[in-house]
Parts: C-alpha cells; structure tokens; sequence
C-alpha cells in the first residue's frame, strides 16, 4: 500500500508539473469569465514557479540561479495592472547581481483562435533605485479582459546569506504555487514559514557529479605538446519542494500593520556552511547570536568608538547641565537639528558617522549611532537598538535580515526611553510611525541584548470642541477647536507642517464634503511641547434633514463615523491601532428658534473585553441647547484575531450611536 501511495503522489505530482508550464495556454483558459475559487476576483495566478539552485563553475566557484515562472488570468479592468511586474535586483557591490527577464507574451482569444503577441523592447525598463538596489520591471502588452499573460525571469546572486522569500499567497487568488530549493550539502538553510496557510513540503537527495579540467604542457620549444587534464567531485544536493493549491486571496482592510506579515510564504536563512576538511561556519543560532555579529561589524560596534569629531560641541551643550533628562533632551534636539536623514535604511553605515556628522547628512544608522554615541560620552547608559520597520515585516525569526534599521535605547532607572532622530518632530518615546513594530533588541556593550517592546502603552489624546448652531433652513453654522496630543501630533506635524493654510483648509473641505471653512488657524507647529491646537468656522447646508415639520442630524456633524471599516466575516491577523488612543468630544448646539426636541438620542457605554477600548456617550438637552459629552479609548495598539468579533461588533455600535438621529418638532 505504502509503495502504491507513493507511485500515485509521483504520478499526481509529475502530471501537475508537466500541465503547468509557459506556453501551454487553452481556448477553454481564455474563454473563462471568472476564478474558479472566488468569482469576485478581477484576476488570478494559474500558476506561479520558482526553482532556486546552486551552479559550479570553474574558477568562480557556486552561484546561486532563481528561476521563476508566472502564468495570469486577467478577468476584469480592475486587473489589468497584474500584466505588470517590477523585480528588484541588488546592484550594491561586486559581484552585482543579474536579472533577466524572458517568455514574456499576451495571449488572447480572438474570432475563436489564440493570439499571441510577445513583449517587445520598449516594453521593459531598468532603474536604479538607490546606491544599493535596481529595478528591472516589464508592462505586457495588448491587455484585455480575459487575457493571459505569462512571463519568467531569472536571477543570478553569490549572496547566499538568504534566498528571497517565496510568498504563496497574494492579493488575489492563486490557483497553485511551487518553491523547489536546490542545495548542495556544503550549504545548510533554515526555513521560516509565515502565514496561516501551510505549504506541503516534499523532500529528496541526488547526487551531482562536477568535471574540472585542465591544460598542461610537456616538453618545450617546438617539441611542446598541450594535453587536457580532467578531474572529477561529487558532492549531494537536498532538495526541497513546497506546494500549495487553491489559495484564496489575502484581504487587506483599515487598521492592517504590513499585510505581508500574514501572507502565507517562506524564507530560508543560511545557518551554516561546511566545506570538506574545513570546520563548521555558523551564521544562525539564536537572536544573541545574530545581534552580537551585527554589533561586531566595523560599520556598526567600531562607529560607536568614535568621540573625537564631536566632543567639543556637545561639551557646549552640556555646559551647566546637571541632569540627566535635561542631557538627553538636548544631545536629542541638537542631533535632530544638526542632521538631515537622506531617507536611507539599514544598520550599517555608509560614509561612517564622522562624515556624515561633517556633511550635516547620513542614513539611520549613521544619526541614531552618533547619538547614542554623544548619550554616552554625556555619561548616559544609552544602547543602540535594532528593529524591522512596518514596511519590512515583524522579526519573528533569528536572522540579520530581519532587522533594517537601528534607533537609540536609554536605560534611565527602570525605564527605556526610546529615541530615533531621524525625525524632526520625534520626541523621547514618541518615535516616527515606521518604528512602532512590535519589537526591537537592544545591544549593550558587552554584546548581550534584551528583548525591548516598541508599542506606545499611553494613550494619544485629541480632544474636539464644536459648538454649533442650526438655522430655521437647516444649515449649521459653528466653530471647531482640535487639539493633537502626542502621537496624533507627530502625525499632524509630519503629515502638514509643509503646507500652507489654505491647503490645510482645502484637505479638510475634501475631507469632509460639503463642508465650507473659513477664519482656519493652527498653532504649535514647531513647539513639540505642545499640542498642536486647529481651529476653524465652518458652514454646512448637509447635516440637517427637513422633512415636514421635523429636523433630523447626527450630534456629531461632519465628524460621524459612518461606515463600520472592519468588513470582513473572519480575519486571522490582528487589528493593529499603530498606537493607544483617546478621542474626546465635547459638542454644543443650539436648536432653532420655534423648534422643540420630539427625539433625543439615547445615553450609551460599550466596552471591549479585558478593557481593550470602550465609548462612553453621553447627551442632555436644556431648552434650546444640546450639549453631547462623548470619548472613545482604545487601550491597546493590537489586538488580537481572536477578538475581531468583539472589535467589529464594538465598531458597529459605535457608527450607529455616531449617525443616530436627534428629531427636532417644530411647535
């Protein structure tokens, strides 16, 4: 039975290889209007191929091939950009890496036949995207409603610290997906699966034999002879294949960290290399491995040594400082002034801090090493700490890939106040929104490291005052004061501080339609100490219902959450806030003369288990004014798929309080 089974999966195994493969496109594939697995679904991958291996070539020894094969089923408009492909290639060092795009046609059903048309040159474009990377990307051509388009590319890298992850899952649904992994012995990887969908892994080993050969000379001057030498090694690969079929599209919605760390994929990390005769070679164990060999790096550990070019200056600044906290806040502030962050990641330096402090410009490691750096050399217990921003995924396995970026860590009695001065609007434990990413490692000088939480505990605050008054005709005429509080505040500054005031009031007017603003001002905007403070007046002929002799709006105006933004009947990721937060309105009204209040909306408190967020809504009515009290807190920067049930049935309460009636009668 065993040996039958096993004859089946090959069987079952081989007819889908030899079924999926460029080049064999169908009128039945073409006449299809919709995905088999989700008719929604404005396109699908067919299939999608990636076969990595190791080639030996004499004289260069292995490089590693990525080959990976892609077949699409355009199904509506909505998908056409699915007939694009951009492929990053790194160009940072020699070797560069080559990539190479092939097979690249649009098929197309036409008067019953199958029309091909292949990508021409003007098609295909090369970028360099920065020092570091480039961009080869390819726009396939004569793109219709239910076309398909294939294409393959290749990529050949010596960098085998890592080979790029392979993600079965995409925005729309893929209909089969296969990673087969070529290694020779000498090289041991270590897989790392994310996602909530699990791939079927099948392994094996062969044996591969190399021919060398050689030219040698005998005898001399005109009795020379050349005679060709050949010598042989042999030497086993592990293979590995990993398949799934019948993927349904991840769907990304509001409150959503990088969706792509819930994508289900694989990544493989080097962990060893043993060459014969010679002894093991680690690179993987543990996080204290990994962050130890990081700090160990010349562009990192030794650019933390150098004081010499701004010692005198920071003597300046800490001239009469006694304090720690007033040391720390003015190391901060100067090091944000002075420096200007080029927008480059990584943790490693470039140009080294001294050049970088003389050019007044440098890459994040570059400014947040010399400032730990300056914190130390001020007597502060300052560390720096390695993290993976939103955009490169949350560091859920040992590895130097998982980081791409460092901040500083003070250790002040038994808190850790985090600083990053990339940012001039950051403030000590309010870090620019790409840091906040679960968790970071913190690196000590004696190589051990700590496990350092970067979610904000404190909750955010903005608190709204509006004080509005309703017409006989229904319009709203009022005044708003907002107020931004912490993290809200870095937001607005980062966001607007570049815009004049007739932009900010143009975005609000966009915001919120038909809503006309005059008189705006805003204060604050470089003093961080402060909130930032946001005022306007406003006139609204859309907020109020007439019908009859009745009045119908929302308490809330223009601000009503209207629509619930967690849509979706399951999610398996959690719900991330980016931060705690608390939003705080106090709204007054006044009703119109020869009106009375027939329908006053209801006093309300819902809370989420384990206090995770809650709303309180309370509301009065004293003659001809109204007066609403409402706050909203949500506790917790992430929350748990567990509870999304709770979450989204929270939301839903909230927008129907929000958008619920107060009826107006006219006596």
């Amino acid at each position: 039975m065993k040996k039958v089974f096993l004859l089946s999966l090959f069987i079952c195994i081989n007819t889908i290889a030899q079924n999926r493969d460029l080049g064999k496109v169908t009128v039945q594939e073409l006449e299809e209007k919709v995905c088999p697995i989700d008719s929604s679904a404005v396109a699908s991958i067919l299939f999608s191929k990636g076969d990595v291996r190791y080639d030996y070539t004499q004289g260069n020894g292995f490089t590693m091939s990525t080959t990976v094969k892609t077949k699409i089923k355009i199904y509506k408009k909505e998908g056409y950009d699915w007939a694009n492909k951009a492929v990053n290639y790194y160009i940072g060092s020699n070797p560069n890496e080559k990539l190479s795009f092939s097979n690249e046609i649009t098929y197309n059903l036409v008067n019953g036949k199958i029309e091909k048309t292949k990508l021409k040159s003007d098609g295909e474009y090369d970028e360099k995207v920065n020092q570091f990377w480039g961009r080869k990307k390819i726009s396939m051509p004569n793109i219709k409603e239910g076309s398909i388009v294939e294409y393959e590319y290749t990529l050949i890298s010596s960098n085998f610290g890592s080979i790029d992850k392979w993600l079965f899952q995409s925005s729309i649904p893929v209909l089969y997906s296969e990673f087969n992994v070529v290694v020779p012995e000498y090289y041991s990887y270590k897989p790392a699966f994310r996602g909530f969908i699990t791939p079927k892994i099948i392994t094996d080993r062969k044996s591969r034999t190399i021919t060398l050969t050689s030219k040698s000379s005998v005898g001399s001057g005109f009795n020379t002879k050349s005679s060709i030498n050949s010598d042989s090694f042999t030497y086993s690969e592990n293979i590995s294949k990993y398949i799934l079929t019948n993927i349904p599209a991840i769907k990304d919605e509001k409150f959503t960290n990088n969706i792509k760390n819930y994508i289900s994929s694989v990544e493989l990390e080097l962990s060893s290399i043993q060459f014969p005769g010679e002894p093991v070679k680690t690179f993987l164990t543990d996080w204290e491995s990994v962050v130890k060999k990081i700090y160990e790096n010349n562009d990192f550990g030794n650019e933390l040594n150098k004081t010499g070019y701004y010692e005198k200056d920071i003597d300046a600044i800490l001239a009469g400082l006694t304090k720690n906290d007033e040391k720390i806040n003015a190391i901060f502030t100067f090091v944000k002034s002075k420096m200007n962050w080029n927008e480059f990641y990584g943790y490693s330096c470039n140009d080294g801090v001294k050049k970088a402090y003389q050019e007044k410009k440098g890459n994040v490691a570059e400014i947040n090493l010399m400032l730990t750096s300056m914190l130390r050399f001020a007597g502060i217990e300052a560390n720096p700490i390695l993290i993976s921003t939103r955009g490169n995924g949350i560091a859920l396995f040992p590895s130097r890939s998982a980081f791409d970026y460092v901040i500083s860590g003070v250790e002040l009695g038994n808190e850790i106040i985090l600083l990053d001065a990339t940012n001039k609007y950051s403030l000590p434990n309010i870090l620019p929104i790409r840091d906040l990413n679960w968790f970071g490692r913190l690196i000590r000088k004696d190589g051990s490291s700590s496990h350092i939480d970067l979610m904000p505990k404190a909750n955010s605050k903005e608190v709204i005052n509006l004080m509005a008054d309703i017409s006989a005709t229904g319009e709203v005429t009022g005044k708003v004061r907002d107020q931004y509080f912490d993290y809200n505040a870095f937001r607005f500054r980062d966001n607007y501080n570049g815009l004049t005031k007739e932009s900010l009031l143009e975005k609000i007017e966009k915001k919120y339609q038909g809503l006309e603003v005059e008189n705006y001002d805003v204060q604050n905007n470089n003093d961080l100490s402060k909130p930032i403070v946001e005022s306007y007046s406003f006139v609204s002929n859309n907020a109020v219902e007439i019908i009859g002799d009745k009045m119908y709006f929302s308490p809330f105006f223009h601000f009503a959450l209207t629509e619930n933004p967690f849509k979706q009947d399951v999610r398996l990721y959690p719900v991330d806030f980016v931060y705690p937060a608390q939003d705080k309105y106090s709204i007054s009204i006044k009703i119109p003369d020869g009106y009375t209040v027939e329908t006053l909306t209801e006093n309300k408190a819902i809370g989420l288990p384990d206090n995770l967020g809650n709303f309180k809504y309370n509301i009065s009515n004293n003659g001809n004014q109204i007066q609403l009290l409402y706050s909203l807190d949500i506790n917790s920067a992430i929350i748990s798929s567990e509870m999304y049930h709770a979450v989204k049935e929270f939301f839903k309460e909230m927008v129907n309080k929000q958008t619920e009636k107060i009826v107006l009668k006219k006596m």
